[in-house]
């Protein structure tokens, strides 16, 4: 049986991949991938959580977490379609005005 502390280890390196990569990224996909890589980081505490201690609760939480990063992949998508296809670019340093 793999002890808790391993798992909480790597879901705080995957979580400070995640930052690292939304911090010193430009591209906006990459740093929708690092906001997801933190969602899953977070999911893999709560499971890990919940294993530890005999309880559904964490796995409960990591359903609703599923489902808002299913609604926020869908509108966030959505919306870096349309910044491309207006500006022709995903680089951050391009997109700092929301105007046309």
């Amino acid at each position: 049986m793999v002890p808790l502390s391993h798992y909480l280890t790597l879901s705080a390196i995957l979580f400070g991949l995640g930052v690292a990569g939304f911090i010193f990224r430009k591209n906006v996909i990459t740093i929708f991938m690092c906001i997801e890589v933190m969602l899953n980081a977070v999911n893999l505490a709560f499971i890990a959580f919940s294993r530890y201690l005999g309880s559904l609760d964490g796995q409960v939480f990591v359903f609703f977490v599923i489902v808002v990063a299913a609604a926020e992949a869908a509108v966030g998508l959505a919306i870096i379609i349309a910044l491309y296809r207006t500006r022709a670019s995903l680089a951050i340093d391009e997109l700092d005005s929301m105007k046309m």
